[in-house]
């Protein structure tokens, strides 16, 4: 087996398991997973985990255009 093939090899079973990974959904801030967690918790009948302190305002940054 040559070099190029078995790199070749290589590089399409990199793509192939990189391509599963991550959630198709938008993500969850801190916060939010914690009301939800509540709520599941409350509807399970489960101990209720304590109120999650509400989120500080966000400050925008001077590089946050590079990453929206």
């Amino acid at each position: 087996m040559t070099a190029i093939r078995l790199l070749t090899i290589l590089a399409l079973a990199a793509t192939a398991g990189l391509a599963g990974c991550g959630r198709k959904a938008a993500l969850d801030t801190p916060y939010q997973a914690a009301l939800d967690a509540r709520e599941a918790a409350e509807d399970e009948g489960k101990p209720v985990p304590p109120t999650p302190a509400p989120p500080v305002r966000d400050r925008p940054f001077i590089l946050d255009g590079l990453i929206q």
